[in-house]
């Protein structure tokens, strides 16, 4: 199965960017994934091509017009059952387990908000999930679809050369990663932990565990709450 990923923008040359490099690369010249940018603007009716209005209610900025969204998402859904998710700062929070819900599927159809957002009524009517990768502000949705895309598709099978690298990441069993290490042994007087070489593979594994859980309380204790990992 090919991960299906359509995005609609008003600037597709934005698209492959990154993903057109490395693992994520060559898995898109594989055939693993497919990635189509298509352009907003196409689908304005009148000769200037208008895509965006005045809020209503008065207000800085501007709007995405729902009717031109609207035929864009129309034309490139064409009665497929792939989520159509909207990349908004006020969205739900993108975790690994989206991501891998997300992988697991046949593709998803990214829309790519600009100026102040996206008209309330298209967002209710094509039902768009809202998904947001942080608490900032970018200058539109483009990054952040680059970054999810990013995220699903490094674990589509065979993507990694080693499938097992996506397991023991951060936030894939509601920790942090445990810290690396890597010849030299020693290096600027700092040795590597005598544990990670001492060929002991549960104690290795134990340590690990340590570890991921010492950083997780320190830096992301909401992660604890959240999953309620065991902390003994």
């Amino acid at each position: 199965m090919t991960f299906k990923a359509t995005v609609l923008t008003l600037y597709p040359e934005m698209f492959p960017g990154h993903l057109q490099y490395s693992l994520a690369g060559k898995a898109l010249e594989r055939g693993q994934w497919s990635l189509d940018a298509v352009q907003i603007r196409e689908f304005a009716a009148d000769r200037h091509r208008s895509v965006d209005d005045t809020p209503a209610g008065g207000g800085a900025g501007m709007v995405l017009k729902p009717d031109v969204l609207a035929a864009a998402i129309d034309h490139v859904s064409n009665g497929d059952t792939r989520p159509r998710l909207l990349m908004s700062p006020r969205g739900k929070p993108l975790s690994q387990t989206r991501v891998r819900e997300l992988a697991a599927g046949d593709g998803a159809i990214i829309v790519c908000g600009r100026f102040e957002g996206v008209d309330q009524r298209v967002i209710e009517a094509r039902g768009l999930e809202e998904v947001s990768i942080g608490d900032y502000i970018l200058s539109g949705g483009e990054p952040a679809a680059l970054t999810l895309l990013d995220a699903v598709v490094r674990i589509l099978p065979g993507v990694m050369g080693n499938d097992l690298s996506g397991v023991h990441e951060s936030f894939e069993g509601g920790l942090l990663e445990h810290p690396h290490y890597t010849r030299p042994q020693v290096w600027e007087g700092l040795d590597i932990p005598a544990i990670l070489t001492s060929g002991n593979h549960a104690a290795i594994d134990k340590w690990r565990h340590e570890q991921a859980l010492a950083l997780t309380k320190k830096r992301r204790p909401d992660l604890l709450e959240k999953t309620q990992v065991e902390t003994k």
